[in-house]
């Protein structure tokens, strides 16, 4: 039995995904534009904690940005071979401490500056459209809390006989 390919409808999320990766190319621009190569606004958040904090384990540094072990640690593993982070071995020899090098020590304050402008900007926009997008996410967080995403995707599930 076939059907019909549901991935060639329109992506409900394409719209939204297409503007967070326009706005992240954009800020990485701003480091182009500012001789920082190879860095990526998804650094920015773990480079400044690490700033901060001192060394951590990649769980501790995880838990702290509130981002996945997983993501973290593909984003650990990016900023290593960019040189702006160090990987030392843990007290228990299955943990890693990642720490900041001197060339990721000496990024943190120009990426302060542009974490500050960024958000700052998102609040101008916020305030230029008719709805703000952080209303629009608690919104859909109140939404979701009451009827959760995988009670509404279980609710609509017709799955074909075997």
């Amino acid at each position: 039995m076939t059907s019909s390919d549901p991935t060639v409808l329109p992506d409900p999320w394409h719209s939204l995904h297409d503007l967070l990766a326009t706005m992240d190319a954009e800020i990485e621009q701003v480091y182009t534009e500012r001789g920082i190569k190879g860095v990526r606004p998804r650094f920015a958040y773990p480079l400044i904690r690490l700033a901060h904090t001192g060394p951590l384990t990649i769980r501790e540094l995880a838990e702290s940005l509130n981002r996945s072990h997983s993501a973290i640690s593909q984003t650990v593993t990016a900023m290593r071979a960019e040189d702006l982070v160090t990987s030392e071995p843990g007290t228990d020899g299955r943990t890693r401490r990642i720490g900041l090098t001197e060339r990721g020590r000496s990024l943190v304050p120009f990426l302060e500056a542009e974490w500050r402008a960024t958000h700052a900007t998102v609040a101008e926009l916020d305030a230029e459209i008719p709805y703000a997008l952080t209303a629009v996410v608690e919104d859909l967080r109140r939404a979701l809390a009451h009827r959760s995403i995988r009670q509404r995707i279980l609710s609509r599930l017709v799955e074909p006989p075997r």
